[in-house]
């Protein structure tokens, strides 16, 4: 498979700061309990909301893009559940940069 490194260093680092800045706008906003109620959807919706801003800092299509974002959240919800959530999502930003790279080898537009 071919990987565009430069595409998938951007995607990664783009990532990972957007995940950081919604898990701290999060964090302020959000009681601790809402995370504990709502977490199984915070999470996930944060992840999506970041992997649309870096898909589009990087000018890759949005639905090959999102399908990455799912299947790299795999990790991430795995970790999550064996108490490790911030392992998983350092693994799921590595493989949604990889994907990202992938993709824009490719240019896959759909």
């Amino acid at each position: 498979m071919k990987i565009n490194t430069s595409a998938a260093l951007r995607a990664g680092l783009i990532q990972l700061v957007a995940v950081g800045v919604l898990a701290l706008i999060s964090r302020l906003l959000l009681p601790h309990a809402a995370f504990e109620s709502f977490g199984w959807l915070i999470g996930p919706l944060a992840w999506v909301v970041a992997a649309t801003i870096t898909a589009l800092a990087v000018q890759l299509p949005l639905p090959p893009s999102w399908l990455g974002a799912v299947l790299a959240g795999i990790p991430s919800a795995i970790a999550t559940v064996i108490g490790a959530h911030w392992l998983g999502a350092v693994i799921a930003i590595i493989c949604f940069a990889l994907w990202c790279g992938g993709l824009a080898a490719r240019r896959i537009e759909i």
